[in-house]
């Protein structure tokens, strides 16, 4: 009898350490998901070890970070900010938490274009439900370096057209001066 009281309490405590380990998790992935911007959910099923890494290399760099956690737990941090993604939660899941939305989104994208066993399911951007339609619309969309290109390429042209006018009016005004 003494042996199983013994047990008992053992295992008690066992099942403290770990609950506590599974709310620590739980109140982590509530942190994540009140500090970013965009949050997706991958259905990374098929990526080689070496595979995964190079994608969580690949969003290191523009800092963001995917994690694997129980669908169970993350379930529960998502009930807690109102976030409802149950039908996506099917399967192995990975989880992405950036601090920005449109980087983070490209780099995800191009890295499922090329690995096609990655499908981007589902994503929370902005505090926003979105698609894989609105996800994949937020990847074509050029990067900030391309965005300010571009703008100065519009300024560039307007400059231009000004010298060009005011180059014909000197030489208007010289002509009209020789006469």
């Amino acid at each position: 009898m003494r042996k199983l009281f013994y047990y008992m309490k053992g295992d008690y405590m066992a099942s403290n350490k770990v609950l506590k380990q599974k709310e620590a998790t739980v109140n982590e992935i509530t942190e994540k998901l009140n500090n970013s911007k965009t949050f997706l959910l991958l259905n990374y099923q098929g990526l080689t070890v070496s595979e995964f890494a190079e994608l969580r290399r690949s969003l290191r760099e523009v800092n963001s970070d995917v994690k694997i956690y129980k669908n169970t737990l993350m379930n529960i941090a998502l009930k807690n900010k109102n976030i409802a993604l149950n039908d996506y939660m099917e399967g192995p899941n990975a989880y992405l938490f950036a601090d920005s939305i449109i980087e983070p989104i490209k780099v995800v994208s191009k890295f499922a274009k090329e690995h096609p066993a990655l499908e981007i399911r589902v994503g929370y951007i902005d505090n926003e439900l979105a698609d894989t339609k609105i996800i994949s619309d937020y990847a074509t969309i050029p990067s900030m370096e391309g965005l300010l290109t571009m703008f100065a390429g519009g300024l560039i042209e307007h400059v231009r057209n000004l010298s060009i006018g005011l180059n014909l009016y000197a030489e208007k005004l010289e002509e009209g001066g020789n006469n």
